[in-house]
Order: C-alpha cells, then sequence, then structure tokens
C-alpha cells in the first residue's frame, strides 16, 4: 500500500473561518487509487513553516499533496515555499501563462497579480486546472494544489489515476445502540482474531440514545465479511440489533 499525507495550509483554517473539506475528497479519492491517506497537516501561511512541513513530510511518505495558497494575493506563498524546500528559483512558466490567457483575454485582466499564479518552482511539471486555469504543480512527489475546493477536487480527478497504487481499501460499518464500554472487551478479541482487518469503534447519539459504529476496512472483502460476521454475533448476544451502514 502507497502512503500519502495532505498538508492544508492556511491561516483562514485556522482561524475556524473555512471549514475544510479538501481532506475527506482526498482521502476517498486517494483510497480509490490504492493510495492510503496517513497523515495530515493544518499549517500557517507562513513561509518556513511550510517548507519544512512540506521537506518532513515529503521524506516519509510516498505522497504528498498540499491544498492553498496559490492564488495572485500577497498571502499566497506556497510556490515559494515549494521553491524553497527543494533549493531551487521560481520561473515564470510559458505553459502557465498561456493557460491563463485562454482565461483572460486582456492584458489589463491579466496583470502581474494574475500572472503571480504561473510562478512556480523550478523543474516542475504543470498540474491543469480546468475551471479557472490557473495551474497547480508537481515537484518530484510533492503535488500542489488550489485550496478552493470545487478547483482542488478537479486537479485532483485530473491527475489521480496516473498515481501508482495498490489495491483499494474497503470498508463495511455496523452501528448498534451499545455503549462503547459494554463493546470494548469483546472488540478487542475479535480484532485480534481478525488481526488483517483494521477495525473501529465510533461512538454516537442518535435520537437521544448511545451508540456506536464498527467500521472494519480491509484490501479483501472475505476478510472484511469474517470480522463483520464476528460483530453482528457479537452484537447479537449483547441483546441488540446490528444495524448495516
Amino acid at each position: 500500500m502507497k502512503t500519502a499525507c495532505v498538508i492544508l495550509i492556511g491561516n483562514d483554517i485556522l482561524s475556524g473561518r473555512t471549514q475544510d473539506t479538501n481532506l475527506t475528497y482526498l482521502g476517498q479519492g486517494l483510497n480509490e487509487v490504492g493510495v492510503r491517506l496517513i497523515s495530515a497537516r493544518v499549517i500557517p501561511d507562513v513561509t518556513e513553516v511550510i517548507a519544512d512541513t512540506v521537506n518532513e513530510c515529503r521524506a516519509t511518505h510516498d505522497y504528498l499533496f498540499t491544498t492553498g495558497g496559490i492564488g495572485p494575493t500577497h498571502d499566497d506563498i506556497t510556490a515559494d515555499a515549494i521553491a524553497k524546500a527543494f533549493g531551487v528559483e521560481l520561473v515564470r512558466d510559458p505553459g502557465a501563462v498561456a493557460a491563463l490567457r485562454t482565461h483572460y483575454t486582456s492584458d489589463d485582466d491579466l496583470n502581474e497579480q494574475r500572472l503571480k499564479m504561473c510562478d512556480i518552482p523550478q523543474g516542475a511539471e504543470l498540474i491543469h486546472n480546468p475551471i479557472s486555469k490557473a495551474p497547480g504543480f508537481c515537484i518530484e512527489n510533492v503535488y500542489v494544489l488550489a485550496g478552493v475546493p470545487v478547483i482542488m477536487q478537479a486537479m485532483f480527478d485530473g491527475l489521480k489515476d496516473n498515481l501508482v497504487g495498490g489495491e483499494p481499501m474497503l470498508s463495511r460499518s455496523i452501528a448498534c445502540y451499545i455503549g462503547e464500554s459494554l463493546l470494548a472487551a469483546r472488540l478487542g478479541e475479535i480484532q485480534a482474531a481478525h488481526s488483517s482487518v483494521e477495525i473501529g469503534s465510533y461512538p454516537f447519539i442518535r435520537d437521544g440514545k448511545l451508540g456506536a459504529s464498527l467500521v472494519m476496512r480491509s484490501t479483501d472483502a472475505a476478510t472484511n465479511d469474517a470480522a463483520a460476521d464476528a460483530i453482528r454475533e457479537m452484537i447479537l448476544s449483547l441483546g441488540a440489533e446490528p444495524i448495516e451502514e
């Protein structure tokens, strides 16, 4: 299984002004191509922090994705930070300029602030943006994407099939109206008996009743099914009904 990390860049996320949806989309999309998202960071718009975090995470994961900070304003510093992380210069990419000219038809529209979005680290390759045309870029195993969700999604959808992954992770979920404390011991035994399946317990309150969703994740459907059968039997033995989700 190939691994990935996502770095969400932006003071707006950290302040709570922006609710991130990119992480969920990337996690689901990566799973589809057999790449497992195993970590995520949320960091501020600070050049040194971005560069240091990128260098740390690209060394420990097969793929690294960043979102945010590649727009035209003064606080969009991700491209510069990535260049610093790799020890290269920012260069104005002719292909990026040509792409923007298809979106901004006059010189007044394609001003210097917008042309800033065409500056990418030397040696990077462009990531196509079918919506606003301002591209992202990839350098080695680092993929730099927009922060705006609809644009980020379009960029990622265009590149994800080129990622080299393994078998996708399959998931099953069974819920029950039983508190986790009553499930814990038996659930631990089931996990030990089905070690190739990742079993998680996630408590909830629905209609004023306490319960838990038990989620099984594995690359093999048969092992998932075997763990699900054991969980279903446990729930029944505790006097509750298993709820397939």
